[in-house]
């Protein structure tokens, strides 16, 4: 009995230290990879989103790209404990987060459809 319950005891350890492994990303996570591309041309043709990590605006639009996030150029302008705007946004003029500047003299506040995305910057949808 005392062999079970240490073999019992060591299953469940190397159970629960194989999910933190996958669910920290260690071991890789699922990656669907539809929109990689399309966030990819995102960064190519230069646009750019300005966020905060506090913003549920932000938040939402990094959620509707899903893993294809890691493929879009954004740029954090909240400094740790929303102590301030980050130096770069300060430089860039950014006044509301967020803020996507498809080219340097067009830029939207707000969330964008990936439709609307799509339509301003000429990167085609999957």
């Amino acid at each position: 009995m005392k062999k079970l319950n240490t073999i019992l005891t060591i299953a469940i350890i190397v159970l629960a230290v194989s999910i933190g492994f996958r669910l920290s990303g260690f071991l890789g996570s699922a990656h669907d990879g539809k929109l990689d591309g399309f966030a990819q041309c995102l960064t190519d043709k230069g646009v750019k989103m300005y966020g905060a990590y506090w913003c549920p605006h932000c938040q939402n639009q990094k959620t509707l790209f899903g893993d294809s996030w890691d493929f879009v150029n954004y740029i954090e302008c909240s400094l740790p404990n929303r102590a301030g705007t980050t130096e770069v946004c300060l430089a860039a003029g950014i006044k509301a987060f967020q803020t996507w500047e498809i080219k340097f003299d067009d830029r939207t506040e707000g969330e964008l459809t990936l439709k609307q995305l799509s339509e301003k910057s000429g990167c085609a949808l999957p």
